[in-house]
């Protein structure tokens, strides 16, 4: 049975998970970088503003913006972007309101639009999209050369209307699919018992700020002292906060224990230890697939690692690594 809990929280989960601005270690700027180095851009600004032939259409803001853009561009990574502020403001609201959506979690592989997973219940899910489905185009729109948010924000719109996602199956097969938008509510625990009380099974379905929260309620509701062993189900969770994945852990593996390992260009090596495990140590199998990323890894990966959990299922998506918001004055 699903959790229910009279605070559900809304997500759309459309936005990427990877859509946040740097990926970790990229920092400001390199030693020996000159201090000059920038402004020819402002020259083709100002040969722009002198002689393009309709002045009203430039927009200094929007070129400013651009050319921030086409600085992490250039990076090559699939997990960096900048956000302007109505981009920005959108990606908050992904987060903490009730939008319309697909419910997929999408990526950039090699440069084409990716699938990490179709959500649990989901739109996208009932018409069939896949984990590994690449995305061609858009309602018609090519998606080649489009960043992540020019993508997710063309696949959201208004619900009870479609949108047809044009996708290359993994066998090489191409199909249009149609999907029609609605309101994407992700609970990110579910729980039931299971083989007559003596199993626990818990669905983590995504790593939000309520995720430990909703962990710990599922937990007292079993009877910890006498069922036999639990299933942790974390099959197409793409990930969400690393914080959260740390503190899930630590329902798990024991006092002391590492459960992360980071390593960045700005604070080196960290490691991550947990703070003691609340419940006695049960037989635990973590189930897992290719839709299996990011803190969903990190979770699968300390308890496995740290010799608390069995890992059943397929080998997961292979993220590696984490991000960093970095917000500026102006709301990008």
């Amino acid at each position: 049975m699903t959790n229910p809990r009279a605070w559900r929280r809304s997500v759309l989960i459309l936005i990427p998970t990877v859509v946040l601005v740097l990926t970790l270690a990229v920092c400001g700027g390199q030693d020996g970088t000159p201090a000059d180095l920038f402004e020819p851009i402002y020259r083709v600004y100002q040969y722009v503003k002198t002689y393009f032939y309709q002045p009203d259409l430039i927009d200094d803001q929007q070129a400013l913006y651009g050319a921030m853009k086409g600085i992490v561009r250039e990076l090559g990574d699939p997990y960096s972007e900048f956000l302007d502020p109505e981009e920005k403001a959108t990606f908050d609201q992904s987060l903490a309101g009730e939008f319309s959506g697909v419910g997929i979690e999408i990526t950039l592989e090699n440069g084409i639009l990716t699938v990490i997973t179709p959500l649990v219940g989901s739109p996208a899910e009932a018409a069939g999209m896949r984990a590994g489905d690449r995305i061609l185009f858009i309602d018609g729109v090519s998606t080649e050369g489009k960043t992540l948010t020019d993508s997710a924000l063309k696949i959201r719109g208004e619900i009870g209307t479609p949108v047809v996602l044009t996708v290359l199956r993994e066998e090489g097969t191409i199909e249009d699919v149609t999907i029609v938008r609605d309101l994407i509510v992700v609970e990110p625990i579910q729980y039931e018992e299971r083989n007559d009380g003596d199993i626990a099974y818990i669905r983590i379905l995504r790593f939000e700020p309520e995720t430990t929260i909703a962990l710990d309620q599922a937990l007292g509701t079993f009877s910890l002292d006498t069922i036999s062993g639990l299933i942790l189900d974390l099959r197409n969770n793409a990930g969400g906060l690393m914080s959260e994945a740390i503190s899930v852990a630590n329902r798990f593996v024991d006092r002391d224990e590492v459960v992360l390992i980071t390593e960045d260009r700005l604070s080196g090596r960290r490691q991550y230890y947990s703070r003691g495990n609340l419940i006695r140590n049960l037989p635990v199998a973590v189930l897992i697939n290719r839709g299996t990323a990011s803190a969903a890894e990190i979770l699968a990966g300390a308890l496995r690692d740290n010799d608390m959990a069995i890992l059943v299922g397929e080998k997961t998506y292979g993220k590696g690594v984490f991000q960093q918001l970095i917000d500026f004055s102006d709301g990008s």
